[in-house]
């Protein structure tokens, strides 16, 4: 059975996302909310700190839960977040149309990550919708030394869970480039790009905590859908 808050909190996101609730607006007080659920202020702050947690609010002192722009998806740059970790934070309907998995010979790819002589490499084509437009394209290489056997059920529903919980791989970290460039055949054909001629491009190599590289990942965006975040701290000299 749901804890009340959490239905508390699907309740409200559904007001969002039908636009009961606009982009700068408060929600009702905590107070007005209470006598709605007919609950404690203690569970609806609990609901309202989820909403804050998963991007729907923010807490604004002297003037309460204000509703923010959904239109753009916060993409964490620094993390390590599979499509469905994200997809699920996002509290988004997700879906995964597989396109591709094959075994195939990339010498240079092969070279970067430094495979075998005469490894093969599984690459996996993907196409991610959210909230029902096909909105990133990834296409992954990864070891096959490292990861013997894939299937389109795994690739469809969470690579990393597989690798991390099945084979008991330890995934560590990934260096990063984000470039914009122009939109391709491929993406025309697999993404709903809505007359955008830009993509934004995530290229990704990642690592085991050995320092094993086993994947390498170009992960296509649509530029209206996404804004990509990043935390920093200053570190005095």
């Amino acid at each position: 059975m749901k804890k009340k808050y959490i239905e508390i909190y699907h309740t409200l996101v559904e007001d969002i996302q039908k636009g009961e609730y606009l982009s700068g607006e408060t929600l009702p007080s905590e107070h007005e909310l209470s006598s709605r659920f007919h609950t404690s202020r203690e569970t609806i702050r609990k609901a309202l700190n989820l909403l804050s947690h998963n991007g729907y609010i923010q807490k604004v002192r002297g003037k309460g839960s204000v509703v923010l722009d959904r239109d753009k998806f916060e993409f964490p740059v620094s993390g390590l977040t599979s499509f469905k970790e994200l997809s699920e934070r996002l509290g988004q309907s997700f879906r995964t149309h597989v396109h591709e998995l094959t075994l195939v010979k990339e010498a240079k790819i092969c070279r970067q990550l430094n495979c075998p002589a005469g490894a093969s490499l599984w690459r996996v084509i993907r196409a991610r919708e959210i909230g029902g437009e096909r909105i990133i394209l990834d296409k992954d290489y990864i070891r096959q030394d490292l990861v013997p056997e894939l299937t389109k059920e795994i690739v469809q529903h969470s690579l990393y869970n597989y690798i991390e919980n099945e084979l008991e791989l330890d995934i560590s970290f990934a260096k990063k480039e984000i470039v914009v460039e122009p939109v391709t055949e491929e993406d025309e054909v697999f993404l709903d790009l809505k007359g955008h001629h830009q993509v934004v491009v995530i290229r990704s190599y990642v690592y085991l905590a050995d320092t094993t590289a086993f994947q390498f990942t170009e992960s296509r965006h649509r530029p209206d859908k996404f804004q990509f975040v990043d935390f920093a701290r200053r570190t005095k000299g």
